[in-house]
């Protein structure tokens, strides 16, 4: 299935509103409401939106990997960590960046096209100078378990 920047505008706005409305999604795209909702019950006929608050399956939209990767900076000033989290913000390819307690500083998850395009970036990470001292790289050969809502109840103690 080919993808138009319409239809690509419509993914990006319900990866982060799920819920929002059709005709309030119809002017965030800059369409008129039917179009917009045509569009929509063709991507979901098609797959690619798999559920809401919407999750996207990467295998319809083309190749991809996806790389967990962990980080350590070079030095560990508030300066350094600052500078490194403005960097990640960046780097559309970086889908998710998270700060951790203990041996390593963060752990990042990476979509590429493919592993060269995913060593292409993080050399440009390393030529950029953000901070990256070594780098660990674990690729995803399978999702086992998809992202999903938190558990509110245990979180809650209900």
């Amino acid at each position: 299935m080919k993808l138009d920047d319409r239809d690509l505008a419509i993914l990006r706005v319900l990866a982060t509103e799920g819920r929002i409305t059709k005709s309030a999604l119809a002017d965030r795209v800059g369409l008129s409401a039917t179009p917009c909702w045509e569009r929509l019950a063709r991507l979901e006929r098609a797959g690619l939106i798999e559920g809401y608050g919407a999750r996207f399956n990467l295998r319809k939209l083309g190749p991809s990997v996806t790389v967990f990767v962990v980080a350590e900076l070079a030095d560990h000033t508030a300066a350094s960590f600052r500078a490194f989290e403005a960097a990640m913000q960046r780097y559309d390819e970086v889908t998710g960046c998270w700060a951790l307690g203990g041996g390593y500083d963060y752990l990042m998850q990476i979509v590429t096209r493919d592993i060269e395009a995913y060593q292409a970036l993080v050399d440009a990470m390393l030529d950029a100078r953000i901070g990256l001292a070594r780098y660990f790289s674990y690729i995803v050969t399978k999702p086992v378990k998809p992202l999903s809502a938190p558990p509110f109840e245990l979180i809650l103690g209900q």
